[in-house]
């Protein structure tokens, strides 16, 4: 769901022409001083031709090749602008490669020295994996049954002969690549190489419409990820390494949710790893996450449950409309009925409703999810039925600082659902200090995820594979 929640800068780039001595072209990359190292970058092109440019990149947030509003440069001097979010660069050349200058946003300034660099600004992740590897690594393509879609993997399996237990990774909401990476965070790497280390065999594959695969993710369900990953459990399935026998799931948010949708309905599955995956109906799933975002962001509980109260009609009324009509109906009912008990200042804050045309942007912004395939099916879709069909092994992980898939309500509902399962091997295991990713957070806010250098909680990784030799091997 994370590609769902996150919000990205949105700016607007209009050129200034001026003509300096100084050659500024190129990509300039520092930390904000004091903010826990936020890195920025400023891609300046065009000054040599006397029309200079420039995007920004700010990695941890996912904000890339963002353009800027204005470049003015003037001798050894460089300011940009971007306007939208109130944002100003004023720097002058140190050196040939160094800008000493400060960014300056809605009002408050912050030291930002930018150095001269190759490439695009790299954020340190230790944890990625770097070759050469004790296992083998391998690019593969697969097909699904009728050859419709074509699936572009990276398969690690240990080195000699015999064959070994196989997982298949799962990612959450939104199209991801085969690592799962966002803001260069590659958890799915991180994953297939400690496990393969282990002993296992693990195959990791881009989303449909992204990387090498084939296919549309933009009007795709659950249920159509479901079928991607039958697909692979079929590739495994010809593959010498693999114990057929042997053969489990790891999903991670939605991923999770996928993974449960699969091993109710193929015997092939042995064992599926759940990890931060819904346990309650998506409705309440969804208000609780909004409700924790909100939180996190500073409003104050009176001013979110007045919301929550409002989004929770809202979602009841686009599940009981039969028609657009009737959802363009009930959502603004549920918008009025709030803001008649509400007052403007908390209107605004919390919606940015302050006049007729924002008013109807927040109101679309709803009905366009009834438009959206996935997100109806999403709602839609209850856990508790698909978990009580399970005859498989079950590992249910979730952090208790995830704001995304409420730690408490969603391993409960998922250890009630077992309770009423065939699943005789299952543990239903909260792990403390973790978020969404299951990194350890200090704020453990979805803006963090980027800031935060590790990229999964190594502990976190011996849990599972702990459980795995105890339960699968």
């Amino acid at each position: 769901m994370l590609n769902r929640i996150m919000t990205l800068l949105a700016l607007v780039c209009l050129p200034f022409t001026t003509f300096a001595q100084n050659n500024f072209d190129g990509t300039w990359g520092g930390a904000l001083d004091g903010v826990q190292n936020l890195r920025m970058a400023f891609n300046v092109s065009g000054h040599k031709a006397g029309q200079p440019v420039a995007t920004m990149d700010v990695p941890a947030q996912g904000a890339k090749d963002i353009p800027c509003d204005t470049v003015v440069i003037e001798g050894d001097s460089i300011h940009i602008k971007v306007v939208k979010i109130n944002g100003r660069y004023d720097g002058k050349l140190a050196e040939v490669n160094r800008i000493d200058g400060l960014w300056t946003q809605n009002g408050m300034s912050i030291v930002l020295n930018l150095d001269r660099i190759e490439g695009k600004i790299q954020l340190n992740r230790p944890q990625t994996p770097k070759g050469p590897f004790p296992y083998n690594s391998d690019d593969v393509l697969f097909y699904n049954e009728n050859k419709s879609i074509v699936y572009g993997a990276t398969i690690t399996t240990p080195k000699g002969e015999g064959e070994h237990p196989a997982l298949i990774l799962i990612t959450g909401s939104g199209p991801q690549n085969r690592d799962e990476e966002l803001f260069q965070h590659k958890p799915f790497a991180v994953v297939a190489d400690h496990l393969t280390r282990n002993g296992y065999v693990v195959l990791r594959v881009d989303d449909r419409g992204v990387g090498k695969t084939t296919g549309d993710h933009t009007h795709s369900t659950s249920a159509d990820f479901a079928e991607d990953v039958m697909a692979a459990i079929e590739y495994l399935k010809k593959r010498k390494e693999v114990n057929k026998k042997k053969i489990g799931l790891y999903g991670h948010s939605e991923g999770g949710l996928i993974a449960q949708m699969v091993a109710a309905k193929n015997k092939d599955v042995d064992f599926i790893v759940l990890m931060a995956s819904p346990g309650v109906k998506t409705p309440q799933l969804m208000a609780e996450q909004n409700e924790a975002l909100l939180k996190s962001m500073g409003f104050p509980d009176e001013q979110v449950s007045g919301y929550i109260s409002m989004y929770k009609n809202i979602i009841a009324g686009l599940l009981s409309a039969t028609t657009r009509e009737a959802a363009e109906k009930n959502i603004r009912k549920a918008i009025d009925d709030w803001k008649a008990v509400t007052d403007k200042a908390t209107v605004e804050v919390m919606t940015g409703i302050k006049d007729h045309d924002s008013e109807q942007k927040f109101f679309y912004e709803f009905v366009r999810l009834y438009d959206n395939k996935w997100m109806m099916y999403f709602l839609r879709h209850d856990p508790k039925s698909v978990l009580e069909q399970l005859d498989c092994k079950v590992l249910a992980l979730n952090g208790d600082k995830d704001i995304q898939v409420i730690s408490r309500s969603n391993l409960e509902g998922i250890a009630k659902a077992l309770a009423n399962s065939k699943s005789k091997v299952n543990e239903v295991r909260e792990i403390e200090g973790v978020n969404h990713l299951f990194q350890e957070c200090k704020a453990c806010t979805a803006q963090e995820y980027g800031l935060l250098e590790q990229t999964i909680k190594p502990e976190v990784l011996d849990i599972v594979t702990k459980w795995l030799d105890e339960h699968v091997k």
